[in-house]
């Protein structure tokens, strides 16, 4: 046996394992939910009268939803914002953590232990900052006394409930973008920055002529991880605000903060129409897909005009 059969053999030893887990939850589970989502599966369709094709009507029914559009609305809204200010934080981060900064290190840390902590203990946490510390604020602080007020309650209204949600996703995941922002400054070859400063560039200039250019591809990867965290965003929905508080569409109660993740569990647990479930679970893949791809497509593009 040559040693190029062997070195076959033991990656193909070691890679099957991972190649089989890959394909029991991922592929095939795929497959069989697209199959689904063209039928009337549901909780007890398998045992009363078995599975049916309906084609496309658990599609249509989804469409037909106001609840679904409004989760899709406010989804995208959620992203836009979200990825945002998880950019924007996690760069100013990793700018001050790269800097002449004492314990910059620890700071690091500091920073990114958020990430660690998982999003339903996360939602319950904030969720009593927000329902319990901030209005206890207010009643200590006179000019303070409109945070105790409960109509001006954080979670109590749609708008400012979608903004406590990106504060929390804000502070859980900035710190681990941080990161990647800080490999790719810690990056930049030390000279330019040095000449730079000899020829009398400002703060500023350096950043938009030299840092900024240079870390490229960090931001290619790190809107594209914001973007899917951002739309894929399921436990720190539940744990805060539960979809709540409701609002009105189309003349029908909906949930004001219901993001798409937590409207396919709903559809497929509440409301027990498994399949109609996995036909919104498939739409939002698809367009999680195309909008990933022409992320990833404009900020390659850009890399080169940088």
């Amino acid at each position: 046996m040559t040693k190029r059969t062997e070195s076959r053999i033991v990656f193909w030893t070691f890679l099957a394992p991972v190649l089989f887990a890959f394909m029991m939850v991922m592929v095939i589970p795929f497959f069989l939910g697209t199959y689904y989502a063209f039928t009337n599966w549901t909780s007890s369709a398998r045992v009363d009268n078995g599975l049916q094709f309906i084609g496309l009507k658990n599609f249509v029914d989804s469409l037909d939803d106001p609840s679904f559009l409004y989760s899709f609305g406010i989804t995208f809204v959620y992203t836009v914002l979200n990825m945002i200010a998880i950019n924007v934080v996690a760069f100013a981060l990793a700018l001050l953590v790269t800097g002449n900064l004492k314990f910059k290190n620890v700071y690091r840390v500091g920073f990114f232990v958020p990430n660690l902590i998982g999003g339903i203990i996360l939602g319950y946490i904030w969720q009593f900052i927000f329902n319990n510390a901030i209005p206890s604020l207010g009643s200590l602080i006179p000019e303070l006394g409109f945070l105790n007020d409960p109509n001006n309650l954080m979670l109590s209204k749609n708008t400012s409930a979608l903004a406590a949600m990106i504060i929390v996703g804000t502070w859980q995941y900035a710190g681990y973008i941080m990161m990647i922002y800080v490999a790719a400054i810690e990056n930049i070859p030390q000279e330019l920055i040095e000449a730079a400063k000899i020829d009398g560039a400002t703060p500023w200039v350096r950043l938009k002529a030299i840092t900024i250019p240079l870390c490229a591809q960090a931001f290619t990867v790190t809107m594209f991880l914001t973007l899917v965290n951002s739309f894929k965003q399921f436990d720190v929905n539940v744990s805060l605000t539960s979809g709540g508080p409701s609002t009105m569409l189309m003349g029908q109660p909906i949930l004001g903060t219901q993001l798409l993740a937590l409207n396919i569990y709903n559809t497929a647990f509440i409301s027990n129409k498994l399949s109609e479930a996995q036909a919104r679970a498939f739409v939002f893949f698809l367009v999680l897909a195309i909008i990933s791809i022409i992320q990833v497509f404009i900020n390659k593009r850009k890399e080169i005009e940088l």
